[in-house]
């Protein structure tokens, strides 16, 4: 079960930069896993007219950290964005890249569960493995009987085969439209 919070930051002034980053917050006692989602991104009533606001955002990937714009704002045509951002592994740092705000921005913070309830997890997952390991052993039985019934019909299948072919070395009776065997012309005397 995840714990959800409300999560805003404000960047303000010329290179202003913020770090979202629970775990690293000496939250030892806590071995949960962390989310953030952000949903909004808006300027506040101080902002310049007319200035140009840049949100940038640096997250890990599964490779490698990367950079990237998230929203652009502007005073007096552009002053917020919706966004569907999440950001399931610590630490992201926002900055504004260009302009002075202030920028909000607004989403949710999603705490999981403690390692302490996973234990009992990991008990579960142990019976379900010992469970299908059981069930595999009492499958050699019937992968044994499966085998056998597959040889059967490619059995059948090649005596099919055989049957279309028709007779070898043998003449093949001819019929007439009308399914009759023609007759052949009888010598008269």
């Amino acid at each position: 079960m995840a714990d959800e919070y409300f999560y805003a930051l404000t960047l303000k002034g010329a290179k202003a930069s913020e770090v979202w980053d629970p775990e690293g917050k000496g939250a030892e006692d806590y071995q949960g896993g962390h989310k953030l989602i952000i949903k909004q991104a808006l300027l506040g009533p101080e902002a310049a007219d007319g200035e140009v606001n840049v949100i940038q955002v640096e997250v890990m990937t599964w490779k490698e950290s990367i950079k990237i714009p998230v929203a652009v704002l502007k005073s007096g045509s552009s002053n917020q964005v919706l966004l569907d951002l999440s950001f399931p592994d610590p630490p992201v740092t926002f900055s504004l890249i260009q302009g002075s705000g202030p920028v909000h921005i607004i989403g949710h913070h999603l705490i999981g569960s403690p390692i302490e309830e996973f234990e009992d997890m990991d008990e579960m997952d142990d019976e379900m493995l010992d469970d299908e390991e059981e069930g595999e052993e009492g499958a050699g039985v019937n992968d044994v009987k499966r085998k056998r019934k597959l040889s059967n019909i490619e059995e059948n299948e090649e005596e099919d085969e055989d049957d279309d072919e028709g007779p070898k070395n043998k003449k093949a009776k001819t019929t007439n439209a009308k399914g009759k065997t023609p007759v052949k012309n009888a010598k008269k005397k």
